[in-house]
């Protein structure tokens, strides 16, 4: 097995839990932490005792996105009115997203299910990852959302997928926040549970997978994806990640560099809050609510 430091991976109830293990940085997604979650899905496909997957994320979040004081340093030094980093070409920063962008088809196109546990906080990539599960079950306090669309990101189209044309346009082009019920409303997730019940949920289904042959579960599931994919979604997947490039590169400098200078000079903390200020309250979540209350 993997020396892994960054997940937790612990075989259970026929199935094996994967866990992000960062709860300090609330699983703030490294690169790092990618490399060891694809891992780890190499592996548990590959044993033929483990009938299914749950990822969750250790502690009170599921995860917050990307790691903004890791992978996003680069961000620091910029060089405007180009928003390119000192050093860098614009081919080299457009073989930088076509190489780096989050590839999660691979979670999509497993041949074992992926079911999602997520309880907090599911932003940005942790929200992608919870959207490409093939279930996903969320705790009473989830809440799910792309705040990156903020500060000049590109949108999934999972999102347009499993909510629906006006409901994916509504929250991905100004990234709101959610909650486990509007998730649950507009398709994202497929039950809402008490934060104590949430694993026990997921590997209720695990054990009920297991009762069916697997060789059935996995041709029930690929007359699924790989239909979904005949239809068209790799493509539009593709696309995703073509137009991540221009996303991340054709930056305002009106818009952006305030955010990347407070960044540089206060910190990320005081980035967050000059990019999501004007947007709180949000309509869902713990930050629906003005601090006061």
């Amino acid at each position: 097995m993997p020396d892994y430091k960054e997940i937790l991976y612990t075989k259970q109830r026929g199935g094996v839990l994967i866990t992000l293990n960062r709860p300090e940085a609330l699983n703030a997604i490294t690169r790092p932490m990618l490399k060891e979650l694809h891992d780890a899905l190499d592996e548990a496909e590959a044993d033929p005792d483990i009938r299914a997957i749950v990822i969750t994320g250790a502690g009170r979040a599921f995860s917050s996105g990307f790691d903004q004081t890791t992978t996003t340093g680069r961000r620091r030094d910029i060089q405007w009115p180009y928003g390119i980093q000192t050093g860098m070409s614009a081919a080299d920063l457009m073989n930088y997203w076509s190489a780096d962008d989050v590839k999660l088809i691979r979670i999509f196109e497993m041949t074992k299910p992926v079911i999602g546990a997520v309880r907090g906080w599911a932003m940005g990539g942790g929200c992608w990852l919870a959207l490409y599960t093939h279930i996903t079950i969320a705790a009473e306090d989830a809440v799910f959302a792309q705040p990156e669309v903020r500060h000049g990101s590109n949108t999934t189209f999972m999102w347009t997928l499993l909510a629906g044309f006006k409901n994916a346009l509504r929250y991905g082009l100004v990234g709101d926040h959610i909650d486990a019920q509007e998730a649950l409303r507009i398709g994202l997730v497929n039950k809402v549970v008490p934060v104590d019940q949430l694993l026990e949920e997921s590997f209720n289904i695990v054990e009920r997978i297991a009762h069916v042959p697997p060789e059935t579960v996995k041709i029930n599931l690929q007359i699924s994806t790989m239909g979904l994919q005949m239809m068209g979604l790799r493509d539009a997947l593709r696309m995703d990640e073509t137009l991540s490039i221009p996303a991340h590169m054709m930056l305002n400098e009106e818009f952006r560099r305030p955010l990347d200078e407070a960044r540089a000079s206060q910190g990320t903390k005081a980035y967050l809050q000059l990019r999501d200020g004007p947007f709180q309250p949000e309509p869902f979540g713990p930050r629906s609510k003005k601090k006061t209350e």
